[in-house]
């Protein structure tokens, strides 16, 4: 199974040639949050995106009922049907969201508290908040032909919808799927993370920094297109990567904590690499879920050493959540785009903001851009509820 084209929509750039510029620079993406008051938040800041003009190709109808996490998907979905030289087509779609269309909820909350709010603007807020009906709109638009399949498992929803693209794939059940992962920001989402005490006070998170006191929020979209080799290769097109393993597995330890010596994470690394057919020290590079938050992060590198035992010394990590804050439903697709800019330029993006490297860190922490041999890359995500989902990518053509 292959990838033939990928989209991103960040904090840090609006398409794949941006996000790769700024995360090869080392640069970090945090800005006042101006989308909705936080002025009664402990936290100010999060990593947010500049949709001013970028949305042009859209019909003002369907404009006028997307929701914002929906236009970020949109503009990530088609650069990635773009690069995989696709207009559409007859493919299904499995997309992965947390939040999904939260901001219709919260203008449907704000709606019925005014008089002259009418029941039709009410039940065409119910219906357009649904994520389904937003995703069935955005596939319309795209010219796709499919069944459409929506992954909310908080944040290892991008991922596994990515996984299960694999699987169709892989099974015979598809020739090319477009799969990813999306989330925006709200108000309602960041006042929950922030009533939680999970945000960083600071608003600048510290992954895998000993001192390090929580994350922060961001939105943003990837997609990719998967396909089957045969089929890459019967329409000439190119290939960025080959997806080689996935794993899913479910901590059942805590609703929001992780298992502290990460033991779900260490199933689904343990059994990516078995369906890779490859040992831990073939990874080049790990792109981690490392959120900042004391719990997780310590969490993760516990079990990346159970994972990679002796060799753990020579696995390469970073968090680029450090850059552009936690996609949540999204983080998992972006951070998998972010993989395939690592192996396709050979670098390895950084942990920003550590001042002193947590204990927990037995592996090699990448606190710089690095120029890097970059064959094999692997990704973590683990959500809320216990969901853990781990994906591994190959770059043809390097030993």
């Amino acid at each position: 199974m292959v990838v033939t084209g990928a989209g991103i929509v960040s904090p840090m750039g609006m398409d794949f040639a941006e996000n790769a510029a700024g995360f090869r620079a080392g640069r970090s993406a945090f800005s006042p949050v101006t989308l909705f008051d936080v002025s009664r938040q402990r936290v100010g800041t999060a990593g947010q995106v500049d949709l001013a003009e970028t949305c042009a190709g859209l019909p003002h109808r369907a404009a006028s009922r997307m929701d914002r996490g929906t236009r970020l998907a949109w503009l990530a979905a088609r650069e990635a049907l773009s690069a995989a030289g696709l207009s559409g087509g007859a493919m299904p779609m499995v997309v992965g969201t947390s939040a999904a269309a939260m901001p219709i909820g919260e203008d449907y909350y704000r709606a019925a508290h005014l008089p002259q709010t009418t029941s039709r603007s009410q039940l065409r807020r119910v219906e357009t908040y649904q994520a389904q009906r937003q995703i069935t709109d955005m596939a319309r638009l795209l010219g796709v032909d499919g069944r459409i399949r929506v992954v909310s498992n908080a944040c290892a929803s991008g991922a596994n919808a990515i996984g299960q693209a694999f699987h169709l794939v892989r099974m015979g059940r598809a020739e090319r799927v477009l799969a990813g992962g999306y989330d925006a920001l709200c108000q309602l989402v960041f006042a929950g993370f922030d009533t939680l005490q999970a945000l960083s006070p600071s608003g600048i998170p510290r992954p895998f920094d000993a001192a390090r006191d929580g994350l922060a929020l961001g939105e943003g979209a990837g997609f990719m297109v998967v396909e089957s080799a045969a089929s890459a290769k019967s329409r000439g097109a190119r290939v960025i990567a080959e997806i080689t393993g996935y794993g899913a597995a479910t901590d059942i330890h805590h609703l929001t904590q992780p298992h502290p010596e990460g033991d779900a994470a260490l199933v689904t690394m343990s059994a990516a690499c078995a369906m890779a057919g490859i040992a831990p020290e073939q990874i080049d590079y790990i792109n981690s879920h490392g959120t900042g938050t004391p719990l997780n992060d310590v969490a993760e590198g516990n079990a990346i050493r159970r994972w990679a035992g002796d060799r753990v010394s020579s696995i390469k990590v970073s968090s680029t959540k450090s850059a552009i804050g936690h996609l949540l439903g999204g983080a998992g697709a972006v951070e998998s785009v972010i993989c395939l800019m690592a192996m396709e330029g050979q670098w390895l993006p950084a942990s920003l903001h550590v001042r002193e490297p947590d204990p927990v860190c037995a592996f090699d922490l990448i606190r710089e851009p690095r120029e890097a041999r970059v064959a094999r890359a692997l990704t973590n995500s683990f959500g809320f509820g216990g969901a853990n989902a781990t994906l591994i990518f190959a770059k043809e053509g390097l030993p």
